[in-house]
């Protein structure tokens, strides 16, 4: 697992050598990853929690990920959904963390 790729619940993810800039890099908290979401032109950079990306409703978008572009994605992890969809799956993962007293506050666009 040398070449950037870590499985999560038995999903194989890629994680490629970034060529952000060290600004974009430094934005990015410990424990976070940055993707995209979005159809077409409307596409946006979300901050993430990794550990979200174990959540079931993550993963069904990481399975619809897969569906749509292949593990071979190069660069940063996009997410065909609607922002609006992206942040409504957000708001339950996140009300989900608080309740447990779990809450990462990483979120941001």
């Amino acid at each position: 697992m040398g070449n950037g790729e870590k499985h999560v619940r038995n999903f194989p993810l890629h994680l490629p050598h970034l060529h952000h800039s060290k600004k974009e890099v430094r934005n990015i908290p410990k424990g976070c990853l940055a993707v995209l979401v979005g159809l077409g032109e409307e596409q946006e950079r979300v901050i993430v929690p990794v550990m979200y990306f174990n959540h079931p409703l993550f993963m069904q978008l990481l399975k619809e990920a897969e569906d749509e572009y292949g593990f071979d994605q190069k660069g940063t992890i996009t997410i065909p959904c609607h922002v609006a969809q992206f942040r409504y799956v957000q708001g339950i993962i996140d009300q989900e963390n608080s309740y447990h007293h779990h809450h990462v506050s990483c979120f941001r666009a």
